[in-house]
């Protein structure tokens, strides 16, 4: 492997770092370092003792390990924070790593009394985005949810900036 590809091969790694949560290939990799996608995967795994896929499966379930350990969440939505699309494969290679269930590993953290960074507060300052696996935004959109009051269709009264009054409930 030449030399003067390993700051090529460190800027994919980097968006590799940076980027673990989202939806990383081969190609968008490869195309970070400039090279083509079979030669990248060689040269990664000749610099760094890994292929890049495995480098972004570890970084994933580290992130993983500090949420359990640190974080108010559920395992599912752990396993999407961190990148994951499948709670199965997020479990069985977190147990391959780890050698321990995600779950376990997180009663075993939570047994020593350490403190829990609630959820709500990861999401509300932008920690995590959830918004890809979560509800939908707009309590309209959902298919069995009432009709909002504040719905885009349902009329307001001009003199009122709020939207509060005004909203007609016979429709």
């Amino acid at each position: 492997m030449p030399v003067e590809l390993l700051p090529h091969l460190r800027l994919a790694r980097d968006r590799i770092d940076r980027d673990y949560r989202s939806d990383l290939d081969l190609d968008r990799l490869a195309a970070v370092a400039g090279i083509s996608k079979y030669y990248f995967v060689r040269c990664f795994e000749a610099a760094y003792g890994e292929t890049p896929m495995r480098y972004l499966t570890r970084r994933r379930l580290e992130r993983a390990q500090d949420l359990l350990r640190v974080a108010n969440l559920t395992v599912t939505e752990i396993c999407m924070a961190v990148g994951f699309t499948s709670l199965g494969s997020f479990s069985s290679k977190f147990t391959q790593l780890v050698g321990e269930s995600p779950s376990a590993y997180r009663d075993r953290w939570a047994a020593r009394g350490g403190p829990h960074i609630p959820g709500c507060y990861l999401f509300m300052n932008g920690v995590l985005d959830l918004t890809s696996t979560t509800a939908p935004e707009h309590p309209g959109d959902a298919p069995d949810a009432p009709d909002a009051p504040d719905a885009p269709d349902a009329p307001v009264a001009p003199d009122d900036p709020a939207g509060h009054e005004g909203v007609e409930q016979d429709r």
